[in-house]
């Protein structure tokens, strides 16, 4: 029996579906975090009191039973010809059934047609007539009070929004327009094996936003490339053909397959010239603006989709911790560290405007996605702290800036200019040697925290957290002696 999340994994790719279908079940991480049950909360705005209410494992031959004998159907589960599929919300209004998918974001989007056209697909084919399709889904204007309020937090719409919010276009007009048969799909499906499979061909969908999970498993040879090989020129539409072609190595890249963008000649230049590459005009004028003592400053938050405090909206983030490094202009380094538990943004406001000095400048790795934005919210969110806050994310520079604009480059980056990989290349203290290694470990580890009852293990995952922060902004002290040291 196939999933929905089967079919879409298969119509991407079918060396993925395969891959997925042999992967041993890993913890999933996610990014957003959702403590309320969402089916509770359309419950209650919808006024549902009296329904069946379906669960994992249940035989299909359950739900339609309920059918006669329920008003309400929730997360009720059908199956038709090798296809499972779970209906979030289903209304009997006089001979049809009305149904309520549940869209966790602002502005229900009409990118993900496949699931609301099987699910139609596989109901049709159980016999069940339909009426309207409607989406539940966060409200975009909605501010939290004192208690949360589903009435408020929620909104019903009958249409798909743009990528810029704009309506465009009635929902259960484009869903009856996009079902067809899936028997074909699922034939597919049933054939595809390793032995029936051509090898896999590279596109733009191995890694689109992120890399594929099943990528390193179909071109395991990249892993093994040299720091110099062409594929490591970012960006290129080109380094495939090129490789093709006999080109080899980033040093050997003729100017007419380059697209123009100042990290690509970065790249081409620090393997003409022993690995390295920096510009130390432009780099040494960038240097001269940064103000001592110099206040390195990280931040770690949890991004909520239903406000969890007073004041926050849907899909706000509210920030835990931070670090700050500071560097005097005779080398003399300082840390500080503030984390919290539950809602301590007003006392994270005050600690900032007590730690950071009121004079130099501030540095965060991505300030500008980041760093600087943590900051106007605080700023926003206290008035009384505004003027100091805000003059913090004026006196912000991005650490990130010299290596994303191609200023410098090495070799050994291999086309990455994360904080850990300049680390990485320093013979210092690495974030392998932590406990907590990544942005998303350290937020759930933070999850853990809160609700562990247990102090010993509270204070191991509070020393985790503070040691990885702290890392951060350690690493940027390094980072920033080095591009001294180039100048």
């Amino acid at each position: 029996m196939y999933h929905i999340s089967d079919c879409r994994k298969y119509i991407r790719c079918p060396h993925l579906f395969l891959y997925e279908q042999k992967a041993e079940e890993s913890s999933y991480i996610p990014f957003v975090r959702l403590d309320e049950s969402m089916t509770e909360l359309v419950k209650a705005k919808l006024g549902i009191t009296d329904c069946f209410e379906g669960h994992r494992g249940d035989p299909a031959e359950l739900a339609k039973q309920a059918l006669s004998e329920h008003e309400w159907l929730v997360n009720a589960r059908f199956e038709y010809d090798r296809l499972r599929i779970k209906m979030p919300f289903m209304h009997r209004n006089g001979d049809v059934y009305d149904l309520y998918f549940l869209y966790t974001g602002l502005f229900p989007r009409g990118d993900n047609l496949l699931y609301y056209t099987s699910t139609v697909w596989v109901l049709e084919h159980n016999g069940i007539p339909i009426g309207d399709i409607r989406m539940v889904h966060l409200n975009v204007d909605y501010v939290r009070g004192e208690t949360l309020d589903p009435a408020e937090l929620l909104t019903v719409s009958e249409q798909f929004f743009t990528s810029r919010n704009h309506p465009s276009g009635n929902i259960r007009t484009r869903v009856f327009e996009g079902v067809y048969d899936m028997s074909g799909l699922l034939d597919e499906m049933d054939l595809c094996t390793a032995e029936h499979l051509p090898a896999p061909v590279r596109t733009s969908r191995c890694s689109t936003r992120s890399r594929c999970n099943a990528y390193e498993t179909c071109f395991p040879e990249e892993t093994t490339e040299d720091n110099s090989s062409v594929l490591m020129l970012t960006g290129s539409s080109e380094k495939y053909a090129m490789k093709k072609d006999g080109i080899l190595r980033l040093r050997d890249v003729p100017g007419s397959r380059i697209e123009g963008l100042n990290i690509q000649y970065a790249e081409i230049l620090a393997d003409q010239n022993g690995g390295l590459y920096a510009d130390r005009t432009a780099l040494r004028h960038w240097l001269s603006n940064i103000q001592w003592p110099v206040t390195f400053l990280d931040f770690e938050w949890d991004t909520f989709a239903v406000p969890p405090y007073e004041g926050m909206r849907p899909y706000d983030v509210l920030p835990f911790e931070y670090s700050v490094h500071i560097m005097e202009e005779d080398g003399t380094v300082t840390h500080k560290i503030f984390l919290s538990e539950g809602d301590d943004r007003r006392e994270m406001a005050e600690a900032l405007i007590r730690d950071i000095p009121a004079e130099g400048s501030l540095m965060a790795y991505n300030a500008e996605g980041a760093e600087k934005i943590r900051l106007r919210e605080l700023a926003e969110r206290f008035a009384e702290y505004r003027t100091a806050l805000l003059d913090m994310a004026d006196r912000m520079e991005d650490l990130q800036l010299p290596f994303q604009s191609g200023m410098v480059y090495d070799v050994r980056m291999r086309g990455q200019w994360s904080l850990k990989t300049i680390m990485g290349m320093m013979d210092d203290r690495s974030y392998k040697d932590l406990d907590i290694r990544e942005g998303m470990q350290a937020v759930m580890e933070w999850r853990l925290m809160e609700h562990d009852e247990d102090p010993e293990e509270k204070e191991k995952i509070r020393k985790g957290l503070e040691a990885y922060c702290g890392m951060d902004t350690y690493a940027m002290t390094v980072v920033l002696k080095w591009l001294m040291k180039l100048v």
